[in-house]
């Protein structure tokens, strides 16, 4: 059985002050159902991806509280799991349709940030992260700067290397109008922007915001011309504590879910066309893009520079 992906739709992210986080969701939601063809009727459950809702909403019930605010009188859920939240919504969605338990879902990821301090945002984040690790005062930042460290110190990857992710990915930014920040940038920007924590600057680190986007999933035949089906979906867990780790130089959950994701579609790397990666700071995509197996361990960061070379060469 194939899951089709009937509907889809997704907000403007950014600093919505004028938005409830069930606003976004409502707004989300619907728009994705009109693009399904559906109606309220035809959605069986809702599953709602949150991480920080109870502390910054006070809401942990959230996905009864969607589903109630958009009329559905059906099973809800709220899965939580830090930036996987959304991406765990959608692999449990899809479990359930490949159980026969449902036909037809809405999936849901939705954050609201921005109404509170960057400071109590980088220490609730930090609630993903071991105990041990949040009581030594790390944070993110400072987690992945320690990873970018070694990267550097084992396969000589240069913050140019790592500044040429984030010109690339503001490149893609530029073309959606959806994007957070919407304009390109240069080398040059990432390298002088304001520090973070050692190696990373401002523009090498992913922001805070308010969006939300949708999914209606269905193992229904779609009478759609142009139908897209999620062939493959895989969760994997590595030690929360980076001190535990075997290697700080690659995400083994990253390496062990790909693994089975591409033994499930019966692919392998060289098939892939199109790939989006999680870069939540730039050194998280050159691991992700090594661990995925689209380059050898080390050549990460080379890969960053061509993919930029090709961006220039393509607007020149």
């Amino acid at each position: 059985m194939k899951i089709q992906i009937a509907g889809a739709a997704v907000t403007k992210f950014g600093e919505h002050w004028n938005k409830t986080l069930l606003d976004l969701t409502t707004e989300v939601s619907v728009e994705a159902m009109k693009d399904a063809a559906v109606t309220l009727k035809n959605i069986e459950a809702v599953f709602v991806g949150n991480m920080l809702s109870g502390t910054l909403q006070e809401q942990e019930h959230l996905g009864a509280v969607v589903a109630s605010q958009l009329g559905i009188n059906k099973s809800a859920f709220k899965i939580e799991g830090a930036c996987a939240s959304g991406g765990l919504a959608v692999h449990l969605a899809m479990q359930s349709l490949l159980a026969g338990t449902y036909e037809t879902v809405l999936v849901v990821g939705v954050e609201k940030m921005t109404d509170f301090p960057p400071d109590e945002i980088s220490s609730l984040l930090m609630r993903a992260g071991s105990e041990e690790e949040r009581v030594a005062g790390l944070t993110f930042p400072a987690l992945y700067a320690l990873l970018a460290k070694a990267h550097m110190q084992a396969f000589g990857t240069t913050r140019e290397h790592m500044a040429q992710v984030a010109v690339k990915n503001h490149y893609h930014a530029s073309l959606n109008a959806k994007a957070q920040f919407p304009f390109e940038i240069s080398i040059e920007k990432v390298l002088n922007s304001s520090k973070v924590t050692d190696p990373f600057t401002l523009l090498d680190s992913s922001p805070i915001t308010d969006g939300a986007a949708a999914l209606v999933l269905t193992a229904k035949k779609s009478s759609q011309k142009k139908k897209i089906s999620i062939i493959a979906s895989a969760v994997a867990t590595d030690t929360i504590a980076i001190s535990d780790r075997v290697s700080l130089t690659e995400l083994a959950a990253t390496k062990h879910a790909a693994k089975k994701a591409f033994s499930l579609a019966g692919v392998s790397p060289k098939d892939i066309d199109v790939l989006e990666v999680h870069d939540c700071f730039t050194i998280a995509e050159i691991l992700a893009m090594e661990d995925l197996g689209f380059c050898k361990k080390g050549e990460g960061g080379a890969l960053s520079q061509v993919e930029q070379h090709d961006l220039v060469e393509k607007n020149q």
